[in-house]
């Protein structure tokens, strides 16, 4: 498995048979070298959007034309993409995406993309060989990380921290300790705008006992 941060709240995850390209936004994202564009995009198959916020799905059309790759995500959000091949899913189903089987779980933000409604927030759940890994998206803490964590038992945490919009380190590390038996934890949402937070060290120094890995964009993660 190959976990690729794309900067802010996109990343690359090649896991079984699938490259699945999580709320990718190069162009105009500050972090992203456009320079990587093609190794970024190369090879994917599915678009797993989250919300539908500018910061998410800017680029979908662009991204989804010059790769083919399928948009994934709650129906309402999907509609707004109908030009492109869709996988329309809702919070508790799953889909099978070349072999990694991927739930859609609840998240608590907002969602629109421009005035057009959007469905609602979600995160996800993505088990692949041998490991599931827990895709917040943008969301606060919520009980329902709770049974989230007991049901899925994801051992890899992709989990939003920048604050302002989202929980921040702080949150974010409760959220680790307090509903999940993580393994690895990478962050997320973070280090793009003045108002986020442009460290990751108050999470790593709050998660001793977890591997938190902290990737330069671009780099890879393997696990």
């Amino acid at each position: 498995m190959k976990i690729t941060w794309l900067g802010h709240a996109s990343f690359r995850i090649e896991i079984e048979g699938a490259v699945l390209l999580i709320d990718p936004w190069l162009e105009g994202n500050p972090s992203f070298p456009n320079e990587h564009r093609a190794a970024a995009l190369a090879g994917a198959t599915h678009i797993l959007l989250t919300h539908g916020h500018f910061d998410h799905t800017s680029e979908v059309d662009a991204i989804a034309k010059e790769t083919g790759a399928f948009v994934v995500g709650i129906p309402e959000l999907c509609a707004i993409f109908d030009a492109h091949e869709t996988v329309e899913f809702n919070k508790g189903g799953t889909v099978d995406l070349g072999g990694a089987l991927v739930s859609m779980v609840q998240a608590t933000h907002s969602s629109s993309v421009g005035a057009a409604y959007a469905g609602t927030e979600a995160g996800y759940m993505i088990k692949g060989e041998g490991h599931t890994i827990y895709v917040s998206g943008d969301t606060d803490i919520m009980a329902d990380m709770d049974w989230m964590g007991d049901f899925y038992n994801p051992d890899i945490g992709i989990l939003c921290c920048g604050g302002h919009y989202t929980m921040g380190m702080e949150g974010a590390a409760y959220a680790a300790k307090r509903y999940f038996n993580f393994k690895t934890v990478i962050p997320a949402h973070y280090a793009t705008f003045p108002l986020l937070a442009q460290s990751a060290q108050p999470l790593v120094d709050a998660l001793p006992d977890l591997d938190v890995r902290t990737p330069a964009v671009m780099e890879t993660v393997e696990i």
